[in-house]
């Protein structure tokens, strides 16, 4: 067991166009490992000063020698904790801070070249450290899972049959977990990129029906990454599994400084539940440390969704990382020092990780001790006979719960002992899904072998998404086909959802001119409010000069 605490990066980011439409000025200083932040309204008083595992200037341009890049985090927190993955360690990375900090950014960051974040360099790295192997008595099996957590609920964002919120239950083995959350067995980078995309496509379509964006939800990805040997002398068959998890955290911010009311008050309540329970585990991890505290102490973990399935995470198996996300501007003074104190806070946490050598078998023998324990619990009970002797038979609590206790063991025994190949075919099927349920709402899914959200074709006439948070915007691709596109809620081409849609809600007339380029005349009936709320769509007509908003 390997005892190490919380690695705790810090990162500044340039000020934002509001920042300086209002004259902002920059309160944070960094030099090596410490940060310091100036009170704007005490510019004599002291800095308070703060010392981290690593404090990042993205504050400047590139020109900057002391200015930390996309690459520079990856390297210095990235790529330990791949390393610590492929050692058989979990690892868990999240990004903390207020909303516009830069959180998404540096955990997603942009599809141009050295705009990568953390989450894409990590699974590119993986595979091509897998790909390098040369030894043929091992390989590597990968599956992901994404999942959103919105106002304590638990949203699959990969699996389309997923509409509802799934339940988080807790097994007396298994631990927390989020029952029936889709896991897709992937071979290549490509495979996660495209499963990264089709998630944030996800979230993008419940943004437009809920009136949310991606800063008010926790986003989950996880990586569960096996490694199987084979031993020739003892043709024994061993692995070790990993699992990965990378969080952005919601946007935390003071009501007043958002101007958040109605829903969104009640949004942002959920949320700082959240946040303010993690903040209760991570101080009450840190006073463990100390010698006010005893190991039996109470910690909060099941006073939110989040902290329950992160509780692995913090203080427990896992090699974790947290980043905080600074603004520096006076503006925001008191929420960045807030985000100051949190992560130093978390420092002081220790986890004791442990390799994860061969856990499946020993899950397996564990689960199936579990499954004849409760079946010989329901025997002892003579819940058998009272069965056989009558269909409408009265249980008791407790034989209640362990018979639904052994029907959760069995469902994980079977997803267990899922063969890669089973897993394969399940992933397929669940991405023609996906593509079927997309193409039914309008959504263009690939033009010329490429995924939407990456590409804006040159030619044809096409609606995308918009929305306040970039990482959103532009995800969905809705073409224009020749002659009548119907756009509403029912019996239309493009189906949208949405407090403003109307069932018929315009109509597009495409024709071709003589040059044979197309020109979306948009003459026919259309109701105001297209999407309403953050988010809105685009009308691009396939010329360059010719883009018009709706």
């Amino acid at each position: 067991m390997a005892s190490s605490s919380v690695k705790v990066a810090v990162r500044v980011r340039p000020f934002n166009s509001r920042e300086i439409n209002r004259g902002a000025k920059c309160v944070i200083q960094m030099q090596d490992k410490s940060t310091c932040i100036i009170n704007p309204k005490q510019p004599k008083e002291a800095p308070k000063n703060f010392t981290f595992d690593y404090s990042y200037w993205s504050h400047s341009s590139v020109k900057d020698p002391s200015f930390a890049s996309q690459g520079k985090v990856y390297q210095d927190i990235g790529e330990e904790m791949l390393l610590h993955a492929f050692e058989g360690y979990n690892v868990c990375i999240f990004a903390y801070g207020q909303t516009g900090a830069g959180k998404s950014y540096t955990m997603m960051g942009k599809q141009d070249p050295g705009q990568q974040g953390i989450i894409p360099q990590m699974c590119e790295d993986l595979f091509r450290q897998t790909a390098d192997n040369t030894d043929p008595d091992l390989s590597f099996s990968v599956e992901v899972s994404y999942m959103e957590i919105y106002c304590e609920r638990v949203r699959d964002l990969l699996n389309p049959k997923s509409r509802g919120s799934l339940r988080v239950r807790e097994h007396p083995i298994m631990g927390p977990y989020v029952e029936d959350l889709s896991k897709m067995a992937v071979t290549n980078y490509s495979d996660i990129a495209d499963l990264m995309d089709t998630g944030n496509k996800a979230r993008t379509v419940a943004a437009t029906n809920m009136n949310e964006t991606s800063s008010r939800s926790h986003a989950v990805f996880t990586i569960l990454f096996a490694q199987h040997r084979h031993d020739n002398m003892t043709s024994l068959d061993t692995e070790k599994v990993s699992k990965i998890s990378l969080v952005d955290l919601a946007g935390s911010e003071r009501a007043d400084s958002s101007g958040a009311k109605g829903m969104r008050l009640k949004e942002g309540a959920n949320i700082n539940k959240s946040l303010t329970t993690l903040g209760k585990v991570i101080s009450a991890l840190a006073d463990m440390q100390g010698s006010k505290k005893r190991r039996s102490d109470f910690i909060p973990y099941r006073d939110s969704v989040l902290t329950w399935l992160l509780r692995e995470n913090l203080g427990g198996n896992s090699r974790t990382a947290m980043i905080a996300a600074l603004s520096p501007a006076d503006i925001n003074y008191e929420e960045t020092l807030g985000t100051l104190r949190y992560a130093d806070r978390a420092k002081q946490i220790k986890c004791n990780a442990v390799i994860n050598e061969d856990p499946n078998a020993r899950l397996v023998r564990e689960l199936k001790e579990e499954v004849n324990r409760l079946k010989e619990l329901l025997l002892s009970q003579g819940l058998s006979n009272r069965i056989a002797a009558s269909g409408n038979v009265h249980i008791s609590n407790s034989c209640l719960r362990s018979s639904q206790v052994d029907r959760e063991t069995e469902k994980i025994i079977a997803e267990l002992n899922e063969t890669w190949e089973e897993k394969l075919r399940k992933t397929e099927s669940i991405r023609q899904e996906r593509e079927a349920l997309l193409a039914e709402m309008g959504v263009s899914v690939k033009e010329d072998g490429g995924t939407v959200g990456v590409f804006s074709p040159k030619r044809t006439p096409h609606l995308v998404n918009l929305n306040e948070d970039p990482l959103m915007s532009e995800c969905l691709i809705y073409y224009i086909k020749d002659g009548v596109t119907r756009v509403g809620q029912e019996d239309v081409d493009i189906r949208l959802s949405g407090q403003f849609i109307k069932e018929l809600h315009c109509v597009f007339c495409s024709e071709v001119n003589e040059n044979n380029e197309g020109e979306s005349d948009h003459r026919a009936q259309c109701h105001t409010g297209a999407a309403g709320g953050d988010g809105g769509l685009e009308l691009r007509t396939g010329r360059t000069a010719g883009e018009t908003r709706h």
